[in-house]
């Protein structure tokens, strides 16, 4: 049997001695733009086979060469095989421009697409539901619900509120073995969309923080009763109630370029979704208050030291790497796996409520505080001088 480093010696010369791969090169001359680019790249996440060693360098040297140019890191050990294929992937494009490496990145995730035959296309969650926020398809078991504000780097409005409410009620019933939840765009969530602030109903703020606080305590409720395995995929930075969340999913996965933030003593708010209870369960008291607190930022690497991530991905190879693994986890008998989770959270269910109460409580409070008005406003004078 090899040894490790004649197995890494040995794919490394295989993967670095294959020939050119050839490109459909059907774009245009001026090289695709930013948001075809983005698209392919999400697109890479419905491949349903491994395009093999020789397609992943290239990818990772296209996506390299696309977002910062020619090669500019050192040449890494001789005892890195792996580094140094990727390395010598990305040397090998010269001096070819972002736009043209955009391009060809295009071109060559349509052509694995194209070799895989024709797109079946997602069929819709539960009955023909539509939303208005939101993305929602099932497809090979697995129910994904995208969060479909990337102009607004998906900052949750209430209708937005409303629809992944009813997203998850109608996943928890379909035939789908895991859902997964994740952002269109650049962006995971920016939290809260500052707007909702803006809409004074008839009963005056009073009112309004009432039923901000209700429509919080159902939308945290529907996660905590969620009764299939729920996974985060964190495509990119994430803020306020869509990190405070995760402390709820089974498993998060984020790119390397994903950053999680809490800024609720700045906006003169407090901590929500059972955070004040799963965050110092996950990573202990000291770090859970420098985030829930302190308003301290984390870097995916950061917060998977921590506990709070699974596991972290380049973000070249980001949505391939975890379609692979959801495929793999939704082969496995649904019944068992709702059955599981049902074991493993069942116990504190009760508790998870309390604490969605409590919290929910403390913020309708903070809400109708003169120090989170002030905080409020501070932000949009801030926003309105950009």
């Amino acid at each position: 049997a090899l040894s490790q480093v004649q197995f890494i010696r040995a794919w490394a010369v295989q993967v670095t001695h294959f020939p050119t791969l050839k490109l459909h090169m059907t774009g245009s001359m001026m090289g695709a733009t930013v948001e075809q680019f983005n698209h392919a790249k999400s697109q890479m996440g419905t491949l349903k086979e491994d395009p093999g060693n020789e397609a992943k360098l290239k990818i990772y040297a296209l996506f390299k060469q696309a977002t910062q140019g020619p090669c500019n890191t050192p040449k890494p050990g001789m005892l890195d095989f792996v580094g140094k294929a990727k390395w010598d992937a990305w040397k090998s494009l010269g001096s070819v421009s972002q736009e043209d490496a955009r391009q060809q990145y295009v071109d060559l995730i349509d052509s694995l697409l194209a070799a895989e035959g024709p797109a079946v296309a997602a069929q819709p969650t539960g009955s023909a539901a539509t939303f208005d926020t939101l993305l929602v398809s099932t497809e090979d078991n697995i129910t994904t619900i995208r969060l479909n504000r990337p102009q607004k780097k998906n900052a949750i409005t209430v209708e937005m509120y409303n629809e992944v409410i009813k997203a998850l009620e109608q996943a928890g019933k379909d035939d789908s073995v895991i859902t997964v939840i994740t952002g269109s765009g650049d962006f995971y969530c920016s939290g809260n969309d500052l707007t909702n602030f803006t809409k004074i109903p008839e009963g005056g703020i009073e009112q309004m923080a009432k039923d901000a606080g209700e429509l919080l305590r159902e939308f945290v409720k529907a996660f905590i009763d969620f009764p299939k395995p729920l996974v985060a995929v964190v495509n990119g930075p994430a803020v306020g109630v869509s990190v405070t969340l995760l402390g709820l999913f089974e498993i998060v996965y984020a790119t390397e370029r994903a950053t999680f933030h809490t800024p609720f003593s700045q906006l003169g708010q407090s901590p929500e979704g059972c955070s004040s209870y799963t965050f110092p369960k996950i990573m202990g008291n000291a770090k859970a208050s420098e985030m829930l607190l302190f308003n301290k930022k984390l870097s995916a690497v950061q917060a998977c030291a921590q506990g709070l991530v699974t596991e972290v991905f380049p973000d070249s190879s980001f949505q391939t790497e975890v379609a692979t693994r959801l495929k793999a986890y939704a082969k496995l008998p649904r019944n068992s796996l709702a059955l599981s989770k049902q074991l493993i959270r069942g116990t504190e269910k009760e508790r998870l409520h309390t604490v969605n109460d409590q919290e929910v409580e403390r913020l309708v409070e903070r809400w109708l505080s003169d120090e989170c008005m002030q905080a409020i406003m501070s932000f949009f004078q801030a926003k309105a001088k950009l």
